[in-house]
């Protein structure tokens, strides 16, 4: 763009650009950016007449890129973060700088990084707000529009390719059952499928860590139950033959409960990664860079605090988990 061009360019409205193909809705981006409606359609109709090119064409789902619009948006996501490092400098204090994050996990991934992000790795003073979020089946493609900031998750096979990834910290699996259970301290193969699951999935019809595993063994497991969280799939084992198979982090949690008990699983079930992911275009965002490097240092300080089991490993790590 020629100089002359640059000054007669209102460049505010490459903000509102940005929003409205994150939120594919004209009343959600004046929402997210407090504009009227009114306001918001004047902005993208000056947005139009600066590109010459519709940009968004309404669709059954929301407003769609057109090829121009795709273009700017892919250029827009790699310059922004730039002209931000060049306006507020390479660093972020979260002391001294507000800023909202929004966070995808399992209520077990936030049982372990949680504790540790609040006592040892969040300033006292920070006017930093954190949101976890329950992970649901949308949550890539929310990261993908920005509406999430961090996703948590372990399955490096089912992440986006484009999205950067980075591993926090290792976990094993155990078996937790009632006090009661007659079934061994350490389970075999052919005692685990033969008894009754409660089966954690927070993806409905999607296999878990543990079908896949068993698959690759040529077995399955008997589910009786499918449940979305980890919490509430072991309040349900006390007084019953049900196996929770979870992640040994929390299964040592559970220590001090009398009514249930925690079993070594089958060595094919061995560890796996949790891994944070991020979309590409915030990689050089000082306070996202901030964010990553955080819960590197919440990894980092769980893993040295709590070395998972390591007597159950055996063979290539998968890095997805139920």
């Amino acid at each position: 763009m020629r100089l002359t061009q640059l000054r007669q360019a209102d460049l505010n409205l490459l903000v509102a650009f940005i929003v409205v193909a994150e939120e594919r809705s004209i009343s959600a981006a004046a929402a997210r950016l407090r504009l009227s409606q009114p306001a918001m359609s004047r902005a993208l109709q000056r947005l139009r007449a600066m590109f010459n090119d519709d940009l968004f064409i309404r669709g059954a789902s929301g407003y769609e890129l057109t090829p121009q619009g795709q273009r700017i948006l892919h250029e827009l996501e790699l310059m922004l973060p730039k002209l931000d490092r060049l306006l507020y400098g390479e660093s972020f204090d979260p002391t001294r700088e507000e800023a909202a994050f929004r966070i995808a996990g399992s209520d077990n991934a936030f049982t372990a990084l949680c504790p540790v992000l609040c006592r040892q790795c969040l300033p006292a003073n920070s006017k930093v707000s954190l949101e976890f979020m329950a992970w649901h089946e949308d949550s890539f493609e929310a990261l993908e529009r920005g509406r999430l900031d961090l996703a948590i998750c372990a399955d490096a096979e089912s992440t986006p390719s484009h999205f950067q990834t980075e591993v926090l910290y290792e976990e094993t699996f155990a078996c937790v059952v009632a006090k009661e259970n007659p079934l061994p301290t350490r389970l075999t193969m052919k005692r685990y499928i033969e008894s009754p699951h409660i089966v954690v999935s927070a993806l409905s019809g999607e296999h878990t860590i543990i079908e896949k595993r068993l698959a690759s063994h040529g077995v399955t497991r008997r589910c009786s139950i499918h449940i979305s969280c980890f919490t509430a799939a072991l309040r349900c084992v006390a007084g019953t033959e049900l196996v929770a198979t979870v992640p040994n982090r929390l299964a040592k949690a559970l220590l001090g409960d009398s009514s249930l008990k925690v079993l070594k699983p089958p060595p094919e079930l061995h560890s796996f990664k949790y891994l944070m992911a991020w979309h590409p275009r915030v990689n050089t965002d000082s306070a996202h860079l901030w964010l990553r490097q955080t819960f590197s240092k919440v990894g980092q300080a769980l893993m040295q605090s709590s070395e998972p089991d390591q007597s159950n490993h055996h063979g290539k790590k998968n890095k997805q988990t139920e």
